[in-house]
């Protein structure tokens, strides 16, 4: 007996009604973020927008009445905005604000005896050309923005992946930039001996002087001469002097500097030395609470070729926290122009003393975020934690 399959028709996919069309749209649109979110996403921008576009602005407003502050500030936010565009996007620009305020008109003429009249909405040709200027910086940006993702890409690679593993010793580390690039600078390298708990281990936190693109490459150029000299100078002292000498060959004239943190620990015995070039000085916390500060060294690296540097000498016990950071952690502002400070930093230690280090630098990057709200992050924040199990 044979059998014989019938194919049903398939029946075409039902359309999403317009209420799953819109839902859809909205999502894509907002990235799935709730309304608060946008908002305050939004109140970030235009902080940070205002802070780029009104530097400078407050300087000349003392002693002017409120009619003389309000013409000063609009014509010099007018002067800021319009001179970071091109000539000929400028033109474009200031004929479409002619247009928007201009009332719109037309005019009349006579053909074959029959009057004529032509309406012309000057509004929408205004609109039309600040589109026009808003498309062109739209292109300039997202071109921009892909060659910074390329360049936070490469910037990844010269940082340390995993945190090394060194028996006895927990390491954690983060870094936020303030733009997609950052200039702030941390390492951890092992220097000599078979494996960490045999070997010295180099720790390194630097900050480069600005921010963006200028600061991140001179943080390659400081990541690689680091990285060579580590290799070839034994004491730590000479390692900083040629690092400092290296870096004033290439410093346009003192124009550009780094702060620096280095330090090398004895993994066996806890011992550290290292060399503080005008950084954030570090809290060495003991077990029992106490603070060490960690302030031998010298002048910053690439001011003067001929600086010399202290080395200084602590110990790692167990229970001890190495916490080194950079001053975008401590200078970070609130809305009210308030800084987290290091008294809140040292509190976030304290109250975390038990905690593994990633855990803990988790809680303190929550808590500065906790303190800045929307504000917009004016310096990257880079901090490194190291404590003796």
């Amino acid at each position: 007996m044979a059998f014989t399959m019938a194919s049903v028709p398939s029946q075409p996919p039902t359309p999403p009604d317009f209420g799953t069309r819109v839902s859809r749209f909205w999502q894509r649109i907002s990235d799935g973020l709730e309304l608060q979110q946008l908002w305050g996403q939004l109140a970030k921008d235009a902080r940070s927008s205002y802070r780029f576009y009104s530097a400078g602005v407050g300087e000349k407003l003392e002693g002017q009445s409120r009619s003389q502050r309000a013409w000063y500030l609009t014509k010099t936010l007018f002067w800021a905005i319009i001179e970071k565009l091109s000539p000929a996007r400028r033109v474009l620009l200031l004929l479409g604000l002619i247009l928007l305020v201009t009332p719109s008109g037309g005019f009349s003429y006579n053909k074959g005896g029959d009057s004529y009249v032509v309406e012309m909405d000057l509004h929408f040709w205004g609109a039309l050309l600040i589109l026009a200027v808003l498309l062109l910086e739209l292109a300039d940006r997202v071109v921009m923005k892909r060659d910074l993702e390329i360049a936070k890409e490469i910037q990844s690679w010269l940082l340390p992946g995993a945190p090394l593993q060194i028996p006895g010793y927990k390491i954690a580390y983060a870094t936020r930039p303030a733009n997609t690039v950052a200039g702030d600078y941390y390492d951890v390298i092992l220097r000599t001996g078979a494996t960490p708990s045999e070997g010295r281990i180099l720790f390194a936190v630097a900050d480069v002087a600005g921010k963006s693109i200028p600061a991140a490459m001179l943080m390659a150029t400081f990541q690689a001469s680091l990285r060579t000299l580590a290799t070839s100078h034994d004491q730590l002292g000479q390692l900083a002097v040629e690092l400092n000498r290296y870096a004033c060959s290439n410093n346009q004239g003192g124009a550009r500097f780094t702060t620096a943190f280095l330090a090398e620990l004895d993994a066996a015995t806890g011992s550290l030395t290292y060399v503080n070039a005008g950084h954030n000085v570090p809290i060495l916390r003991r077990h029992s609470g106490l603070v060490e500060r960690l302030e031998a060294g010298g002048l910053p690296i690439g001011v003067l070729a001929e600086a010399s540097y202290e080395v200084g000498t602590s110990n790692l016990a167990t229970g001890d926290w190495l916490v080194i950071f950079t001053d975008g952690v401590v200078e970070a502002m609130n809305a009210e122009g308030d800084e987290y400070g290091e008294p809140e930093l040292l509190r976030e230690v304290d109250k975390g003393a038990a905690l593994p280090p990633a855990e803990l630098l988790g809680k303190l990057l929550a808590a500065i975020d906790r303190f800045v709200g929307n504000t917009p992050q004016h310096d990257d924040i880079t901090c490194l934690l190291l404590k003796r199990d």
